[in-house]
C-alpha cells in the first residue's frame, strides 16, 4: 500500500480530470443499462398488451426505439470520446511526471551506484515498469470505479424490479469476492519476479548491444546464443508461472459469474411458469444479470491489471529510493572566482567500505596555475584521486580543499562547473559534432563554438566532414577515429573554459600523429590553469611544473622531470624503459 500512497502524491495534480473522466464514464456506461428496461417495456406493455391495436403497438415500438437509436448515435460517441481521451491524456501525463523525475535522480546518483548496477535495467525500471504503472490510474482509478457504479446502478433498477430475484442474482457474490481474494493475493510477488526477470533480459540485451563488435571478433556468437537463451529461459519461467496462476485464477472467477445467470433463469423461469413473473421481467433481469457480472469479470482483469501495476510501482519507488552518495551539505556554498589552489590533506579512500584503500594518507599542495602529471604502474591510484577533485567519489578519511574551502562545503554543481576533463575514452552522444561541442557551455555562440573547435584543432576536419559541424557521429562517436573523437572532447572544455583541467590518459590510446596534434591542443588548453596530468607515456608529460610518482596509493617520489632523474629512482627506472621500449 504503500507504493499506492506516494503513487498518489503524483495523481494529485489531476484530480478534478480524474473525477470528470469518472462522471463522464458513468453516464456512459449507465446508457446500455435503459436496454433491459426497453426489452420488458416491449414485452410486457406492447407485444403482450391485450388493450392496443397491432398498429398502435408498432407506433409504441418505433416511438422507443428510435429514441434509444438517439440516445446512442447523438450522445453516446462523444461521451465515449471524452472518457478515453481524458483517461489517456491523464495517464500519459502522470508518466511524464514520472519520467521527468526518474531522470532527475539518474543524473544525482553517483558513480559508485553506476558501477554495481547495469544500465539496462535502469532503463528496464524508466520505460517498462513506469509504462506499466499507467494501467492503475485508467484501471484502478477510472475502471474499477465505472464498474463498481455499473454494479450499484444495475442492482438499484434490479431491486426496484424484483427484491427477491435480486437476491437470488447476488447469491453467488460472496464466493467471487473469497476466490478474488484468495488467488490474486500471490500475483504481486510474481509479477514482480516476472518484471525482474524481464529487466535482466533487457540489461543483457543491452551490454551485448553495446559489445558486439567483441563478440564478432571473437566468433563467439554461438556461445553468447547459449548465454541469451539462459536468460531468456528464465524470464520464460518466470513468464509461464505467472500466467498458470492468472489462468487458474480466471477459470474459477468466470465459472463462478457463469453460473449466476443459469441461478436466475431456473428461478425466473419457475415464477413466470406459476404466474408470479411477467416475462418482461424475466427477460430483463437476464439482461441485467449479464450486464452486472460483465463488470465483475472485467474487474478479475483489472484486478490481474493492478496487481502488475503496484508490482511495477515498488520496482518504480525502490529505484527512486536509492540514496546519492555525493550530496550538498545543509549550509553548502556556491563556488565563485576560483583562483585554483588545491591542498590534498591525508587523503584515504576506497571504493567500499569492505575494500582496500586505493589512496593512503596522501598529502599533496597544488599552486594555482601549475601543471602536475601524475604516473606510476597501472592501479596505483592516480585516477582515483583524479575522480576525488569533482567529487565522483568523496575521501573516506581526510579532506580536500579548493581556495581554502574543503570541497565539500562546497555545492556540487558550482565545483563541476570549474572543473574540465579530458579523458582516455571520451563519450561523445550519438548527435551532431556542434552538440556535442556545445555540452561544454549549452549557451554559447557559434562563433565561441567554432573558436573552441579551432584551438583544439578540430576545425579543419570537422569541415571535410559531410555535413560540417552538423553530422552526426554515432554512439558513442562510433563514426569518427580516436584523435577525431579526443579533440571534439577537448573543444567542449575550451568552450567551457574552465580554471581546473584533468587530462586523464587523454593521449594514451591514439597513434604518434593524432598524439602529437592532440598535445598541441592540450598544451594549450592548460595554460594558466591547474593542471592534472594522468600519463603512462612519460613522453610527453616533462614539461609538466611537478611529476607526482604514486604506487600502491601513495606518493613515492616528487619533483620535476630533471630533479627525478638525477635522483635515479623508480621513475628514472620506468622513463628508462619506456625509452628502451621506444
Amino acid at each position: 500500500m504503500g507504493s499506492m500512497r506516494r503513487y498518489m502524491k503524483f495523481v494529485q495534480p489531476y484530480k478534478w480530470r480524474i473525477i470528470a473522466t469518472i462522471v463522464i464514464g458513468i453516464i456512459k456506461f449507465a446508457i446500455p443499462l435503459l436496454i433491459p428496461l426497453l426489452i420488458k417495456y416491449v414485452i410486457d406493455d406492447v407485444v403482450a398488451s391485450d388493450t392496443l391495436s397491432s398498429s398502435e403497438k408498432t407506433t409504441k415500438l418505433f416511438l422507443m426505439t428510435g429514441l434509444m437509436f438517439a440516445i446512442f448515435l447523438l450522445a453516446r460517441p462523444p461521451i465515449e470520446y471524452y472518457r478515453q481521451y481524458f483517461a489517456q491524456w491523464t495517464g500519459s501525463k502522470i508518466l511524464y511526471d514520472i519520467r521527468d523525475q526518474l531522470f532527475s535522480h539518474i543524473q544525482k546518483l553517483s558513480f559508485k551506484y553506476y558501477s554495481n548496477n547495469r544500465a539496462g535495467e535502469i532503463i528496464s525500471r524508466v520505460i517498462n515498469d513506469v509504462e506499466l504503472t499507467k494501467n492503475f490510474v485508467i484501471t484502478g482509478l477510472m475502471n474499477v470505479w465505472l464498474d463498481a457504479a455499473t454494479i450499484l446502478i444495475a442492482i438499484g433498477i434490479m431491486l426496484s424490479m424484483n427484491v427477491k430475484l435480486t437476491l437470488v442474482a447476488l447469491i453467488v457474490f460472496p464466493f467471487y469476492a473469497l476466490s478474488v481474494r484468495y488467488f490474486f493475493g500471490n500475483l504481486r510477488k510474481l509479477t514482480r519476479n516476472r518484471s525482474q526477470a524481464l529487466a535482466e533480459v533487457q540489461s543483457y540485451l543491452h551490454e551485448r548491444i553495446q559489445g558486439m563488435p567483441v563478440i564478432k571478433s571473437f566468433a563467439i556468437e554461438h556461445y553468447e546464443q547459449k548465454r541469451f537463451d539462459a536468460q531468456n529461459s528464465n524470464f520464460l519461467d518466470k513468464a509461464l508461472t505467472h500466467t498458470r496462476w492468472n489462468a487458474k485464477s480466471f477459470a474459477v472467477v468466470n465459472t463462478i459469474t457463469d453460473i449466476a445467470p443459469l441461478i436466475v433463469i431456473a428461478y425466473a423461469g419457475y415464477q413466470v411458469i406459476h404466474g408470479n413473473l411477467t416475462v418482461g421481467t424475466m427477460a430483463a433481469f437476464i439482461a441485467y444479470v449479464d450486464r452486472l457480472y460483465d463488470p465483475l469479470r472485467r474487474l478479475v482483469n483489472s484486478s490481474t491489471t493492478l496487481t502488475q501495476a503496484v508490482a511495477s510501482m515498488d520496482r518504480v519507488f525502490e529505484f527512486i529510493d536509492e540514496k546519492y552518495d555525493i550530496v550538498d551539505q545543509p549550509n553548502a556554498i556556491q563556488c565563485k572566482e576560483v583562483k585554483g589552489e588545491l591542498v590534498f590533506d591525508h587523503v584515504h579512500f576506497s571504493y567500499d567500505e569492505k575494500e582496500r584503500e586505493v589512496l593512503k594518507d596522501l598529502s599533496l599542495h597544488v599552486q594555482p596555475g601549475e601543471t602536475i602529471a601524475l604516473v606510476g604502474m597501472s592501479g596505483g591510484g592516480k585516477s582515483s584521486l583524479v575522480s576525488l577533485v569533482p567529487r565522483f567519489y568523496d575521501v573516506t578519511r581526510g579532506r580536500i580543499l579548493l581556495d581554502g574551502t574543503d570541497i565539500r562545503d562546497l555545492k556540487v554543481r558550482s565545483l563541476r562547473d570549474n572543473i574540465g576533463m579530458v579523458l582516455q575514452d571520451n563519450i561523445l552522444f550519438s548527435e551532431s559534432v556542434r552538440l556535442n561541442i556545445l555540452l561544454g557551455k549549452p549557451d554559447a555562440t557559434e562563433e565561441e563554438m567554432i573558436a573552441a573547435a579551432k584551438a583544439a584543432n578540430a576545425h579543419e576536419f570537422i569541415m571535410n566532414l559531410p555535413e560540417g559541424y552538423d553530422t552526426k557521429v554515432g554512439e558513442r562517436g562510433v563514426k569518427l577515429s580516436g584523435g577525431q573523437k579526443q579533440r571534439v572532447a577537448i573543444a567542449r572544455v575550451f568552450l567551457k573554459n574552465p580554471p581546473i583541467l584533468i587530462l586523464d590518459e587523454a593521449t594514451s590510446a591514439l597513434d604518434l600523429e593524432s598524439e602529437h596534434v592532440i598535445q598541441e591542443a592540450l598544451e594549450k588548453l592548460s595554460s594558466n590553469r591547474t593542471t592534472f596530468i594522468v600519463a603512462h607515456r612519460l613522453s610527453t608529460i616533462t614539461h609538466a611544473d611537478r611529476i607526482v610518482l604514486i604506487e600502491h596509493g601513495e606518493i613515492m617520489e616528487i619533483g620535476t622531470h630533471q630533479q627525478l632523474m638525477e635522483k635515479e629512482g623508480h621513475y628514472y627506472q620506468l622513463f628508462q624503459v619506456q625509452q628502451l621500449d621506444s
